[in-house]
């Protein structure tokens, strides 16, 4: 049995994760702080080590980690992913500071692997499928705190020899997602054949089910060639919302038309957003199961199953 900590745990691939984890009998332990709702981990609570700790906090950090001493590390707290977190001063300690705290703290006492969970909203706006070995060029705060973690991680990964590995994630979709994200924004109106309140019918994105990503995250602590790499978590395949929109409509029956351009923009939309997937599937030997339609069925099944979360 492995001893296995996931930082963010809060959010919806965090909680996916550590359900996912629970069910197959590790130790699976969480860092949440004192304010994180748990509504995602309800009626499982009693399957995890709770640690009520902030990663900006590197005394707390390192405390608990010597307590534990994780076999493996799923690094996914973030801040600034929602266009309501703002606050630069925010976003660099928990992205960058509590990404050192935690790295160090693991490192002290030694551990099988650490996956650094984080965004590809490192590269920027680009004109073609973003590769790896991309100049990165973020264009917010958030990207520049994950760019800056990544790149920590890979220092540490080749200066100091851990056994580190780094993605990052494109426009990740599925269960128990937050309601002011895109695909809930579509699901949840459908469901009540009511018209979602949507942005451009042109914005594109690389789509991609959170049960794919869960099974990546867990093939590359399988995978030794993964050390030290960083790789994108993608479909490499794009698709425009309103190609999003057409599928969940037919799915869920839904006969109202979208109320496009209802929702602000929160910046610049590119006209290419996909990853190029070469380096993952070599490395990893894999490849995403789902279709952007196969994903958003289950999707859709699990919101009809479950929209008391969501009234």
């Amino acid at each position: 049995m492995k001893r296995i900590l996931i930082t963010g745990a809060s959010g919806f691939i965090g909680a996916c994760l550590a359900r996912e984890l629970a069910e197959h009998g590790d130790e699976v332990h969480l860092f949440l702080r004192n304010t994180s709702n748990l509504w995602r981990l309800n009626g499982l609570q009693d399957r995890f080590e709770i640690h009520r700790v902030d990663i900006t906090d590197a005394e707390n950090v390192k405390a608990a980690v010597r307590e534990i001493r994780p076999d493996i590390i799923y690094h996914l707290a973030t801040y600034g992913a929602y266009a309501r977190q703002k606050d630069e001063k925010s976003a660099m300690e928990t992205n960058v500071w509590g990404t050192v705290n935690l790295l160090n703290a693991c490192a002290s006492v030694g551990f099988e692997r650490f996956v650094n969970v984080s965004s590809s909203s490192e590269y920027g706006i680009k004109d073609k499928p973003m590769r790896e070995d991309d100049v990165l060029e973020p264009n917010g705060i958030y990207g520049v705190t994950k760019a800056t973690a990544t790149l920590y991680c890979q220092y540490m990964a080749h200066n100091k020899g851990l056994p580190i590995t780094m993605f990052r994630v494109f426009a990740a979709y599925g269960y128990y997602e937050e309601p002011s994200r895109l695909i809930p924004s579509l699901i949840v109106p459908c469901l009540k054949n009511e018209s979602p309140k949507l942005s451009s019918p042109d914005s594109v994105r690389d789509f991609i089910f959170v049960e794919d990503v869960i099974e990546a995250l867990k093939r590359s602590t399988e995978v030794p060639g993964a050390c030290g790499e960083i790789m994108n978590l993608g479909t490499g395949k794009q698709h425009t919302v309103k190609e999003a929109a057409e599928i969940v409509r037919e799915l869920t029956g839904c006969k109202k038309e979208p109320h496009w351009n209802a929702v602000e923009k929160t910046g610049e939309e590119p006209k290419k957003w996909v990853a190029d997937m070469t380096k993952t599937e070599r490395i990893l030997k894999w490849k995403p199961k789902h279709s952007l339609e196969s994903g958003l069925k289950k999707t859709a099944q699990w919101f009809s199953s479950n929209m008391g979360h969501y009234e």
